[in-house]
């Protein structure tokens, strides 16, 4: 009797380790659905993901090319690299990312976002997935950690860190402010040795690099010039409006809306030219 209360012990103890790690989802996805969250272990279809067109997008020619490109290899089961974009805010990560998605989703191309905070749950997503034909993005917008956040190591598995090697069908697109998607301290800086003539950076930023090193494909997005904006902003009067307006009746305005907000980015822009064409139409 005392070796079967024991055993039961022992097996809830098991159960315990395990139920974190399985999806608490209500059955088996929806595998019908072209993008997905994974929230609370879980995939969760998304029946009307936010479709961006590639010609939307302005300023960032070398950017979509390099995305297109290395996602249109994945897609075929050519070699494709994991990719990070990073950079000032409102230049057109995440809608780059969503762009090439929807190019791109009717050649058997999933999305699946997937937030910071759910990224210690990659095991049982990677499991799920491993079996599937479709070919998946994993997005995650916005990816950072602090200094004392262990789920990054759970990312550095997934991006070859690890003895199981990663599924083939699953890529991770990470958009982030961060380069190194960690925080950078000047006492880290201080630790850097030379030995030799040869510079020897301390531990914790080799840490960070090895992090963001295991991303193949870097593509840097940088704050638009004047011009840059002003043409982001005729794009978009003219195609959410009635067609192209003479700049002159609205530039000043477009360029103090970007000195209030202190960018010149395309989210900035496409907000002004929503501002600017509501005004138009009030009585």
């Amino acid at each position: 009797m005392g070796h079967k209360k024991r055993l039961i012990a022992r097996l809830h103890h098991l159960i315990d380790r395990i139920e974190p790690l399985l999806p608490h989802g209500s059955g088996m996805p929806d595998w019908s659905c072209e993008a997905f969250r994974w929230q609370d272990g879980g995939l969760v279809g998304v029946r009307e993901p936010h479709r961006v067109a590639l010609d939307d997008l302005l300023g960032m020619d070398r950017q979509k090319a390099e995305v297109l490109r290395n996602t249109a290899n994945f897609v075929v089961g050519r070699p494709a690299n994991h990719v990070l974009l990073w950079g000032a805010r409102g230049t057109g990560k995440s809608s780059l990312v969503k762009a090439v998605f929807h190019a791109l989703a009717g050649q058997a191309l999933r999305l699946i976002e997937i937030e910071p905070a759910e990224l210690r749950r990659l095991p049982s997503l990677t499991g799920l997935l491993r079996s599937r034909s479709e070919r998946f993005l994993l997005y995650c917008d916005d990816l950072s950690f602090e200094a004392d956040d262990p789920s990054y190591k759970t990312l550095k598995a997934l991006l070859e860190g690890s003895i199981v090697a990663p599924p083939e069908n699953l890529l991770l697109y990470a958009t982030s402010n961060r380069r190194h998607l960690m925080p950078e301290f000047m006492e880290e800086n201080r630790r850097t040795r030379y030995v030799d003539g040869e510079v020897h950076p301390g531990e914790a930023i080799e840490e960070k690099v090895s992090l963001s090193e295991r991303f193949g494909l870097w593509l840097s997005f940088h704050p638009f010039d004047q011009v840059q904006y002003l043409a982001i902003c005729a794009h978009w009067i003219a195609r959410l409006g009635n067609g192209p307006v003479e700049e002159g009746i609205w530039r000043d305005q477009a360029l103090r809306w970007a000195t209030q907000r202190g960018s010149r980015s395309g989210r900035v822009a496409r907000q002004f030219a929503i501002d600017w064409l509501g005004r138009q139409t009030e009585v």
